[in-house]
């Protein structure tokens, strides 16, 4: 009895260890790496050195991030804050699936790091940004105006 279950602690000829496969995690939590898509000159040299910023919070009650909410994220060992303009999870009807986690670095008054935002983001993004713009003092207006391409 003692041999049977030793033996099936011993791992395969050749592994190190038992093999642990976990579902891909598309969706945007804590640590999740993030793409930054804008200009901005930190978020222009963490990209070319190959280090994306990590997520550090998400300010949200589900601590999961969507389109549009804002982030807390660790880039080049600042903390900087970000609103997501693109996510790969799944989506609600009419708000398009993109194939990377795109993050947009802002200042603490929601003002953009950058001039220019290099991909397309989503048109429901001016909705959910002029609502969050009302009922917070944070002013997500100049965000839109440096987009120049929307899906």
């Amino acid at each position: 009895m003692l041999r049977k279950s030793l033996a099936a602690l011993v791992p395969l000829a050749g592994t190190s260890r038992p093999l642990h496969t976990t579902a891909v995690c598309s969706e945007i939590r804590k640590m999740a790496r993030l793409r930054v898509v804008d200009n901005s000159e930190i978020g222009k040299r963490a990209m070319a050195e190959g280090k994306p910023p990590k997520c550090i919070h998400v300010y949200n009650k589900q601590s999961v991030g969507m389109i549009g909410d804002k982030v807390l994220v660790a880039i080049k060992g600042q903390k900087k804050k970000g609103i997501l303009v693109g996510c790969k999870q799944f989506q609600k009807p009419k708000i398009p699936k993109f194939d990377s986690n795109n993050l947009v670095l802002i200042d603490d008054n929601g003002t953009p790091l950058g001039t220019r935002i290099h991909v397309p983001i989503p048109t429901i993004l001016r909705t959910i940004l002029k609502e969050k713009t009302q009922a917070k003092g944070a002013d997500y207006t100049k965000l839109l105006g440096i987009a120049s391409r929307f899906v």
